[in-house]
């Protein structure tokens, strides 16, 4: 097997804490849409946030895969409190890359302890997919910086004390006149909007921000001026694995559930587990299961080579998040009428799944990706998939 004895123990451990203490509340989250941030302290003081940055940061020092990992056992308790995670991640990975020692000194310690909560802002109404269209701008006022505009369906925002902000700094540079801001959240001229209530994953807060001449110190910049899209975009193949490992879970959890329920349900004096109909669809969840976390784990390992991950990532994702639909959609049919009802688990889990298909790039986008990627490379492209 690939995994080592470090990895082995990593995913015991987040798998323990996914069945004893995230798995018993996910109802009670799901139906008070409740941030649950002492969760979040206990998942730090175990190591389960800032999985990749390096001991000499601060962090675990873990590798890709042993973040998927993490990622998939979260989820099986629950896929909001894995968001979380893959949230973190994202964050300390663009401060490690591209952070200076001093922002990495004064910020890392307290975003991979959960102290200072994070939301990374690309999304506007005009901007989502094509994140050409971002209106969001910033100008130079003398040393620093005055940031005006506003984000959607951003993530943490209604809690959030740091924003990662992706906004225009030079309107006729197109993808070059763009740069990454940290901002404070409490600061004057910032504005939350009301908290969307979502389909699921209702647990994971989700709000607009507004920022009306938001005044930022030189230090606020991350990274070199223009530079933001491409900083943004160099941390979406790690940012994909984590959606793809979460979708996994999901429809392990799903899977889990239905099993066990097929076995227990009774029609016609026995059990439904022996229809056949049932067993089909058993079956083709846990072969879709495992060619998932297969694609989501040799994904993470090409990014852990240092190899170029995007198709793989944007594979993985894919295929995740649509396997995770599916089987979630299996898991309710074989509950029948009761995986209807609010308050059984399978009925979480599908309106779980469905944002796994959408977040990170929808999976459409995903599709156009994966096809560029074999185009690159002409006939061999197609060839190297055998």
């Amino acid at each position: 097997m690939y995994l080592t004895e470090t990895h082995t123990q990593l995913r015991d451990m987040a798998r323990a804490f996914a069945g004893d203490v995230i798995r018993p509340v996910a109802e009670e989250l799901d139906r008070e849409e409740r941030f649950p941030h002492k969760l979040y302290l206990q998942m730090a003081e175990l190591g389960l946030f800032g999985i990749c940055v390096p001991e000499a940061l601060g962090g675990p020092g873990f590798d890709t895969l042993a973040y998927a990992l993490v990622m998939e056992e979260l989820s099986r308790g629950y896929a909001s409190v894995a968001d979380q995670c893959g949230l973190i991640e994202l964050i300390s990975t663009l401060l490690v890359r591209h952070g200076t020692p001093e922002q990495q000194q004064a910020l890392l310690p307290d975003v991979i302890a959960a102290k200072t909560l994070v939301a990374y802002c690309i999304t506007e109404p005009e901007a989502g997919t094509d994140v050409s269209g971002i209106r969001t701008r910033a100008h130079r006022d003398g040393e620093g910086w005055v940031l005006s505009g506003g984000k959607i369906w951003i993530h943490n925002a209604p809690v959030a004390d740091l924003a990662f902000v992706l906004a225009r700094t030079d309107k006729t540079a197109g993808h070059r006149g763009m740069s990454i801001f940290m901002v404070d959240l409490h600061a004057e001229g910032v504005e939350r909007g009301p908290k969307e209530h979502k389909m699921g994953q209702r647990a994971s807060q989700v709000s607009a921000l507004h920022f009306t001449d938001v005044r930022l110190p030189p230090e606020s910049l991350l990274g070199p001026e223009g530079r933001g899209f491409h900083i943004m975009m160099s941390v979406l193949d790690k940012g994909r694995i984590g959606i793809a490992a979460l979708a996994i879970g999901i429809a392990q959890a799903g899977l889990e559930a239905a099993l066990n329920y097929a076995q227990q349900r009774k029609q016609f004096k026995q059990p439904i587990a022996g229809f056949q109909a049932v067993q089909w669809m058993l079956a083709d969840m846990a072969k879709d299961i495992e060619a998932g976390r297969l694609l989501v784990h040799a994904a993470a390992d090409k990014i852990d080579r240092g190899e170029n991950a995007t198709k793989a990532c944007s594979m993985a994702k894919c295929f995740a998040g649509d396997a995770a639909v599916k089987c979630t959609q299996d898991a309710v049919q074989i509950f029948g009428g009761s995986g209807y009802i609010r308050g059984f688990e399978v009925e979480r889990l599908y309106r779980d799944a469905k944002i796994t298909q959408i977040y990170e790039g929808t999976n459409q986008i995903q599709r156009m990706i994966i096809a560029r990627e074999l185009l690159k490379n002409g006939a061999l492209g197609w060839v190297l998939l055998w």
